[in-house]
């Protein structure tokens, strides 16, 4: 199963940009481990970009390629792309939203997500570890990774 994950504008900072919101681990740390825990069993791919446009183009290249899933933090243009929601509306791998901050609790523009409606589903509020919690809401039923 190939499973690629996608983050949107700013997010190449996480672990630097507003601990006290995002937290002090890397995206590189999340990967590392989310490729620790689930590399025997799927192929995860990363890709990031500040550029709608790319975030779009990778969609679509995505769909094409055979993805089987998508796992998407679509930064601030959750908020803000009929562009995002149009394209996750055309393909086919199921997306997931994730956002590492709890949306609700933040400012009433961050609060509505216009691509929630093109998603299989969100996750929200539960830091980097929602990664985790959406390949695993992906793959229901891959077995869990043992601690031996």
């Amino acid at each position: 199963m190939w499973i690629e994950i996608i983050n949107g504008p700013n997010l190449a900072r996480i672990g630097q940009r507003e601990p006290s919101i995002y937290g002090t681990m890397s995206m590189d740390t999340c990967l590392e481990q989310l490729h620790q825990r689930y590399d025997h069993q799927l192929r995860l791919t990363y890709f990031q970009s500040n550029h709608e446009g790319a975030l779009l183009d990778r969609l679509y290249e995505l769909h094409d390629a055979g993805a089987d899933a998508i796992i998407l933090n679509a930064g601030a243009y959750t908020h803000t792309s009929l562009a995002l929601a149009d394209a996750l509306r055309a393909i086919t791998p199921p997306t997931i939203e994730v956002h590492i901050s709890n949306i609700y609790k933040r400012e009433p523009i961050r609060q509505r997500s216009l691509i929630a409606e093109s998603c299989r589903g969100t996750i929200s509020g539960f830091g980097l570890d929602g990664y985790r919690l959406a390949i695993e809401a992906v793959c229901g039923d891959l077995p869990l990774p043992t601690n031996e």
